[in-house]
């Protein structure tokens, strides 16, 4: 089986840090930053939001969809794009709506709101990438100081082919691969902010137009990162990723700055 690279598991690690400790620090800083204007119980929310509208009810919705159309969607990447941006986009965004609407609507400020975005968005990424990047670490590890084998001695010939076939493609893989699924994770994160702060005015202006908004933008983003993903390297692809919603910040930022400024 072929070696995991210093490379690779550098990556692996700052991926690793990323997905985990960054959400949770995050978490940290700004309790202690916005202390007596947040509730901490906003990041939990979020968090649950994730797990019951994105693990739970979207899933469900993807087992009817695929059952029912069988290869149709999987074998068109444009359309399993659309169609994986808009359920991630309505699921997630009005679990977001509800969540502010009848959840934190007591304490409901721009403070709760990036919170509870980080909370969405930092279960994410320890859930799905955080959880992942663990285990390869760890098989990492194993393999590359031979106790891998050891380990699977006690299984038959089968199994341990499977085995090392399954994980033979961490050493495979190109170490950039790695450090891009922590690049993906900084954008996926600040976008779930980005996100929420929308979905947040939605509610205080009772706007419905923001909420569709976060849909559409999410939905979109969704979609054009997996499109994208097979026309272009992963490195221009993530950087994309990352340069758009940097933009969508920055412009959010001013259209607030400019709603709280005195009219002259």
């Amino acid at each position: 089986m072929t070696p995991v690279s210093s490379a690779s598991i550098g990556g692996m690690i700052f991926t690793l840090i990323i997905s985990v400790i960054v959400p949770i620090a995050a978490y940290i800083i700004m309790v202690l930053k916005w202390k007596g204007k947040v509730k901490i119980r906003s990041f939990f929310i979020g968090a649950a939001s994730f797990i019951l509208f994105a693990l739970v009810l979207e899933r469900i919705l993807h087992t009817v969809v695929f059952s029912v159309t069988g290869t149709l969607l999987k074998d068109n990447i444009i359309l399993y794009a659309v169609y994986g941006g808009l359920a991630a986009g309505l699921f997630e965004e009005t679990g977001r709506f509800l969540a502010m609407k009848f959840c934190i609507r007591d304490h409901l400020n721009r403070e709760n709101a990036i919170l509870y975005g980080i909370g969405h968005g930092g279960t994410e990424a320890i859930l799905i990438v955080g959880l992942t990047y663990v285990n390869n670490l760890i098989y990492s590890l194993l393999i590359n100081s031979g106790s891998l084998t050891s380990l699977l001695s006690a299984y038959d010939a089968e199994t341990q082919q499977t085995v090392m076939a399954q994980l033979g493609v961490l050493g495979n893989t190109a170490s950039y691969h790695y450090y891009m699924a922590g690049v993906e994770r900084i954008g996926a994160m600040l976008l779930h902010v980005v996100l929420s702060y929308l979905v947040y005015l939605a509610v205080r202006n009772h706007k419905m137009g923001f909420y569709v908004l976060s849909v559409f933008l999410h939905a979109v983003l969704d979609a054009g990162i997996v499109v994208l993903s097979t026309k272009i390297s992963v490195i221009l692809t993530e950087v994309i990723l990352v340069a758009v919603v940097v933009l969508l910040a920055v412009v959010l930022y001013q259209y607030e700055k400019r709603k709280a400024s005195p009219s002259r």
